[in-house]
């Protein structure tokens, strides 16, 4: 029991440490060749915050344990929503300011209505993941194409206060890149590997890990990231940062997993984990749209969020030792 609890402390720091090295060295190189801070963020620093549910969800998989890689995924997603944006909006209301942000929150929306879809039969199959894959793919030229043709957004702006030359060299960047990278998939395997032997010690199913210990732990960058950018105002990249890292999840974590191995769901993770994500997406939708004036998520709004998170987490901890 103590070795499985330590592997996963220490595999948790070691995978958020890592995570934030790789995203700087990845920072450096593209600012080196020239990249806009715009692209950068919503490419590297979108992709780095989600580093660490994909390697973890990339492992889970290869090891057969599919429960920690669904659980992990959509569990990050429910808390980046109810846990992190609703801590951030409790803190400082979150004013919604960017065009692009208002067409994100869309197809955050379309997304994860098409990720219920497909566990309507409580299986991903691997032409599930490859379909998830290939709208990563067109999201992300979608991505480069919005962040090439467009400079006077306010997210880029914020960005662009955000992302700030450094004088370390290509090289440097490239060694903090390659270490980064391989210290992640280091301990996501510590962390993999704790995560099951706790699971199988206590009779705890792999999914209820997966969403509570291990969704909180890889989120921890994202609520770094938007606790951050509050404080120094700027509202779009806190809400940018969230809605990045659950397009990644929801396309690439799962997809990547789903091709790894196809991927059976309990009927009560469907029911109770992907309604929520869904609910927790459709009111972010209504909140920061801005359908009667500008979008914003208030006080009020994010202390339901975070009240919510803390009620649905008390349940999966009950059902757990039922």
């Amino acid at each position: 029991m103590l070795l499985p609890s330590l592997a996963i402390i220490a595999g948790l720091l070691v995978l958020l440490w890592s995570a934030e090295k790789f995203v700087g060295g990845a920072a450096g190189v593209a600012r080196h060749f020239g990249l806009s801070p715009l692209l950068i963020g919503m490419l590297i620093i979108g992709f780095g915050t989600s580093a660490p549910e994909i390697i973890v969800s990339v492992f889970a998989a290869l090891q057969g344990n599919s429960g920690i890689a669904l659980g992990n995924a959509y569990g990050s997603n429910i808390a980046n929503i109810a846990l992190i944006l609703g801590l951030t909006a409790v803190i400082s209301p979150i004013a919604v300011r960017s065009d692009i942000i208002r067409r994100e929150l869309p197809i955050l929306l379309g997304l994860t209505f098409f990720a219920c879809w497909q566990l309507i039969d409580f299986h991903v199959s691997k032409d599930d993941a490859f379909s998830l894959l290939g709208l990563f793919i067109l999201l992300m030229g979608w991505s480069i194409w919005t962040g090439m043709k467009g400079s006077s957004d306010t997210l880029a702006a914020e960005y662009e206060g955000e992302i700030n030359p450094d004088d370390a060299s290509v090289k440097t960047n490239v060694i903090w890149l390659l270490a980064g990278l391989a210290l992640l998939v280091a301990s996501s395997r510590i962390l993999v590997w704790g995560a099951v032997e706790i699971a199988t010690q206590f009779g705890v199913s792999d999914t209820i890990i997966g969403l509570t210990i291990i969704a909180v732990g890889t989120s921890l960058p994202e609520l770094a990231s938007s606790l951050m950018a509050i404080r120094k105002g700027e509202h779009d990249l806190a809400l940018g940062n969230v809605i990045g890292s659950n397009m990644f999840n929801t396309l690439a974590v799962v997809g990547l997993a789903g091709t790894i191995q196809p991927m059976q769901v309990e009927p009560s993770f469907f029911y109770r984990d992907v309604m929520i994500m869904l609910g927790l997406s459709v009111a972010l939708f209504i909140f920061c749209i801005g359908i009667k004036g500008q979008g914003r998520l208030n006080r009020l709004e994010g202390g339901v969020f975070v009240l919510g998170y803390v009620a649905y987490t008390w349940y999966l901890v009950q059902s757990a030792f039922v």
